[in-house]
């Protein structure tokens, strides 16, 4: 085999590592979009439990939305270690 042929038959897998490479980053891109993706719902609250976890929420820093997501994110997770 001479020398072209073998420049040619690198540059040829090379092209396919190109190839396979912009598929797993896409792939990558697509599992991470759907990691974020937010489902929006309508919660009632009463006023004494909303004003509770305001001040919660001022304490931690958090949004109210954040506070909400994380005390419901911990729930979930007790209840899974049962």
């Amino acid at each position: 085999m001479d020398l072209d042929e073998r420049e040619r038959k690198l540059r040829e897998r090379l092209e396919k590592l190109d190839a396979m490479e912009a598929e797993i980053r896409a792939r990558e891109k697509a599992v991470k979009a759907a990691r974020n993706e937010r489902k929006q719902i309508i919660l009632r609250l009463p006023q004494s439990l909303w004003d509770e976890i305001a001040a919660w929420a001022e304490e931690d820093f958090r949004s109210i939305n954040g506070q909400i997501e994380y005390l419901l994110t911990e729930s979930v997770r007790r209840h899974k270690k049962g």
